[in-house]
């Protein structure tokens, strides 16, 4: 399995706020806006992202990090197989993700996930 994007997802009260905020200070455009998760990209490096939430639509917590991968399906077998705590169970979402949420040893969350089709 191979990463193909980390993403660092920050828990905020007010998207419009910090919208406003990484915009004016580091020049990000938005380039997703589902308005729970507002995803944010450098306009010279669409790879460089950052996204805001509010909550996640379907899991229990806001993730630290988002992590892309090309093969979700293995990255959950060897997190069960690792023996790591399983936050979100791997789910087909309706804005075009499968992913699932899983622990590190330190407590944080990670959201991995491939993109469908």
């Amino acid at each position: 399995m191979a990463v193909s994007r980390v993403v660092p997802d920050l828990k905020c009260e007010s998207p419009a706020e910090a919208k406003d905020f990484y915009t004016r200070v580091l020049g990000l455009e938005v380039v997703m806006d589902h308005g729970w998760i507002v995803t944010l990209a450098d306009p010279e490096r669409p790879e460089v992202q950052l996204s805001l939430m509010t909550h996640d639509a379907t899991g229990p917590v806001v993730p630290v990090a988002s992590i892309q991968v090309d093969d979700v399906d293995a990255s959950y077998r060897a997190a069960r197989a690792a023996g790591a705590e399983i936050v979100h169970e791997l789910t087909e979402e309706p804005w075009g993700v499968r992913r699932f949420f899983v622990r590190d040893p330190d407590g944080n969350v990670i959201n991995i996930l491939t993109h469908r089709g």
